[in-house]
């Protein structure tokens, strides 16, 4: 097989179902609560039910879907306990890289004002996928910025709960979508200014209306 011919090679069909079932949880396409059904996936994907199998199985192991032998895989919902163990670890990630950065470098400000741009871009089109995608890389940004590989790496394994928490509040709580522009905004002012301990409280604040949220006391 030429190296042309591997690279158009399309991906094995249990990577299909995986991607496609993933990324319709994560925009909330399948919301928490959903049954979903082997046949149903193998027909909306194109391909038989062992890839799905696989695919559902790996789809459970990751926290996303609870299987039922002979009923199908249940979209699991986002829990208040796991929205509360999320937010605990952004906070310690994220405070101590905000602050680790300052004086953050020209290269990483002009980052996180193209990524501000998209969140604009996204939130003008409607499009909350988009935008929790790209409010998300703002933080990972900062997170990548202060150097700690394994710092980095830990806070990349929540990227998918991330994703679906701000699809799943945002859609609870539209008004966020221009608070979370402006903290941004204020964020990046203050790495700007040199300030850490602004920087840093601004991010307690940002990522602490999650919770806030979840006990039904959004600001």
């Amino acid at each position: 097989m030429s190296p042309a011919d591997t690279a158009t090679k399309p991906p094995p069909a249990a990577e299909r179902v995986y991607h496609h079932v993933k990324q319709a949880v994560l925009d909330r396409r399948y919301e928490g609560g959903t049954l979903l059904s082997e046949g149903e996936l193998a027909d909306a994907v194109g391909v038989s039910r062992t890839p799905v199998r696989e695919a559902l199985l790996r789809l459970e192991a990751e926290g996303l879907l609870k299987l039922y032998p002979k009923k199908g895989a249940l979209v699991l919902p986002v829990s208040s306990q796991e929205i509360a163990d999320v937010v605990e670890t952004r906070l310690l990630v994220e405070q101590h890289a905000v602050a680790k950065v300052v004086p953050a470098g020209g290269q990483l400000l002009a980052r996180l004002e193209e990524l501000l741009e998209e969140q604009r871009m996204h939130a003008a089109a409607g499009d909350l996928a988009a935008f929790a995608a790209a409010d998300r890389c703002f933080h990972a940004a900062i997170v990548r910025a202060a150097g700690n590989a394994i710092l980095a790496q830990l806070y990349d394994q929540l990227r998918d709960r991330q994703l679906r928490m701000g699809v799943a509040t945002m859609h609870a709580e539209p008004g966020r979508i221009a608070k979370n522009i402006t903290e941004h905004t204020e964020i990046l002012q203050a790495l700007r200014a040199g300030d850490a301990g602004f920087a840093s409280g601004l991010v307690q604040r940002h990522i602490s209306w999650v919770n806030n949220l979840a006990r039904g006391e959004a600001r």
